[in-house]
């Protein structure tokens, strides 16, 4: 929710006058109190600012460092974070993906057909279960090994990083696919890949200051 002019002199004001009534702040800005009483309202709703009886307003936990870096956490989305995606097609072997794993140096391959748009996704787990005791495991098609969109988690640029955490909870995966949507799903475009690495990274440049507002 973007705040208004008026509700940021309010913050302003509370943050240099703390405690201070309504009364007051009103005086500072020049206009009667009941003007103000919703907008006061709203930023102790937001927790930008408290207040407590016979005391008055003081900053709230949205104003503290502890909060701004929340709220910056929350404002996160993929788009800022991700990399570029590690692509395999569909018609390629469970060879093929084992050298691209190992070359690209990562844990798990997106698949997708001609297009770019995505069909599945093979982890090093998925290879190792096809390939452990199997001589003949290298020229499987890896369609045979991946998992297919349907039963895939997958995210896009816009979703919050929140999101992409939840979606690796559920599915117990260390990364996913990142696609633009077009149309009515019909097709999912690569774009690039979200992974646990990425989430650390990002709270470790948040916690350091590198990721600002």
């Amino acid at each position: 929710m973007e705040l208004t002019a008026r509700q940021v002199a309010i913050i302003d004001i509370v943050k240099k006058h703390a405690p201070i009534t309504g009364e007051q702040i009103a005086e500072c800005l020049g206009i009667s109190r009941p003007t103000i009483r919703s907008d006061l309202s709203v930023l102790v709703m937001l927790g930008y600012i408290d207040a407590k009886p016979k005391v008055g307003y003081f900053l709230g936990k949205v104003m503290t460092s502890e909060g701004r870096q929340s709220e910056k956490v929350m404002n996160l989305k993929v788009k800022d974070v991700m990399n570029r995606p590690v692509v395999i097609v569909e018609t390629s072997t469970v060879n093929d993906a084992v050298i691209s794993l190992f070359v690209e140096n990562t844990g798990f391959l997106t698949v997708t057909d001609d297009q770019g748009d995505l069909t599945g996704m093979v982890s090093l787990k998925d290879l190792l279960k096809v390939t452990l005791g199997n001589p003949n495991a290298a020229a499987i098609p890896i369609s045979m090994v991946m998992t297919r969109v349907p039963r895939l988690a997958y995210v896009t640029p816009d979703d919050s990083l929140l999101e992409a955490a939840r979606k690796m909870l559920d599915h117990q995966v260390g990364g996913l696919p990142v696609v633009h949507i077009h149309g009515d799903r019909s097709r999912l475009e690569v774009v690039g890949r979200i992974t646990k690495t990425n989430m650390t990274q990002a709270l470790v440049d948040l916690t350091s200051g590198f990721i600002v507002e």
